[in-house]
């Protein structure tokens, strides 16, 4: 792996302009497939045709008593900037290593996670950004007590705390994906929908988004709910040096107000005022120096600046260009014991909701916060031989 492109120092920025929290008619497409409620005692105790939950204490809680102030801006120290780049320390001798695809994509076998030191917490956050989302294998995360599990991931950054999502009980820090055994509440959803996909990079709308982020799973299908990934990166390689020198310098909105009011409206819970931030349309990863596309249609609202036409065109190209791009994309098979880690930084995600035995799915998420997006000046390359233009 080439060593780090760009030197890079994490700083408090001073807080920007406030911004008018005004709500488009906009649809958050995965938010609306998030339950809010479930039958906790079927869960516990199993229900008829499905076995009781094999980890109960991850099991979601809403409490409405949970409420927090604003985040506050803090300063990110970016590990992966540390990272011996072979490697010696995350992938030793003898370790299982299948690239799923030339640029994103990457299965692990043969090493914890949790026994890592933090020499390899460092080549892990590396190695991450470098092959965007990483497979590791027969993992003892979910067995691990909630604490020890959370301590690990601090290491990557402040944990954020979701603003509606469940939690286990005391640990609002874990974000949980869950869907009970014997919902099919999804029928009503694919009533109006054709499709469960909703490309998206985690709470972008934060003013210090997440970056090396953690999912692994409890409990799963036998077969469906895997989840897609896009190479940011790749796709922002893909478009003609015009085309990426003119997104240089153009800011988008990112909302979370939706979010929080279709939570709302489903009988959720807001722990958090919603926000609005303005972020670069082409950010650049601190460690790698990588550029990449950071518009998202979950959350980007507008590009600042152009009027609406212009802006929804430009919008619609960048997100059409990423769903559209399945020569850099990646699909996630999840197995007993998988731990999915992948940086928000440079790709976005969608689940795969295509069960419809009304199995349980049911996974914890671990979410460090990272840098406040920034960009570098546009440099062009060669077409095809990657080399910088002076």
């Amino acid at each position: 792996m080439a060593p780090s492109a760009v030197e890079t120092i994490t700083v408090p920025v001073p807080e920007a302009n406030p911004m008018k929290l005004q709500s488009a008619h906009h649809r958050d497409v995965y938010k609306e497939l998030a339950p809010v409620a479930f039958d906790k005692e079927a869960e516990l105790a199993g229900k008829e045709g499905f076995q009781a939950a094999k980890y109960p204490h991850y099991l979601p809680t809403w409490n409405p008593e949970q409420k927090y102030p604003a985040l506050e801006p803090f300063e990110h120290y970016e590990h992966g900037r540390d990272a011996d780049t072979s490697y010696k320390n995350l992938l030793p001798e003898g370790t299982a290593v299948n690239h799923l695809t030339p640029t994103i994509g990457t299965e692990v076998r043969g090493i914890q996670l949790s026994a890592l030191t933090n020499a390899g917490k460092d080549e892990l956050a590396r190695f991450v950004a470098e092959r965007k989302v990483v497979a590791f294998g027969q993992q003892d995360f979910a067995d691990l007590p909630i604490e020890e599990a959370l301590k690990f991931g601090e290491y990557f950054g402040r944990h954020h705390i979701h603003p509606t999502s469940g939690s286990p009980e005391g640990f609002p820090e874990i974000h949980l994906v869950h869907r009970s055994a014997g919902d099919n509440s999804v029928d009503l959803f694919f009533a109006n929908r054709t499709s469960s996909v909703a490309w998206h990079s985690d709470v972008s709308y934060e003013q210090q988004p997440p970056g090396t982020t953690f999912l692994y799973i409890l409990e799963k299908p036998e077969t469906g709910g895997d989840t897609l990934f896009v190479d940011a990166v790749e796709a922002y390689n893909r478009l003609s040096p015009l085309f990426q020198e003119r997104l240089h310098g153009l800011k988008a909105t990112h909302s979370g107000i939706e979010q929080v009011n279709s939570a709302a409206a489903r009988g959720g819970i807001k722990r958090r005022e919603p926000v609005v931030n303005e972020h670069p349309i082409i950010r650049t990863h601190p460690a790698t120096g990588e550029k990449a596309i950071y518009v998202n249609p979950q959350f980007t609202r507008e590009i600042v600046g152009l009027k609406k036409e212009e802006s929804d065109t430009l919008l619609k190209f960048l997100y059409d260009h990423l769903a559209y791009g399945a020569d850099f994309q990646a699909r996630v098979k999840w197995e007993p014991g998988t731990v999915v880690v992948w940086d928000n930084r440079v790709t976005q995600h969608s689940a795969m909701v295509d069960w419809k035995d009304g199995q349980r799915r049911h996974l914890a998420r671990i979410t460090p916060q990272a840098e406040r997006p920034y960009e570098t000046p546009f440099q062009a390359k060669a077409q095809g031989l990657g080399e910088v233009v002076e």
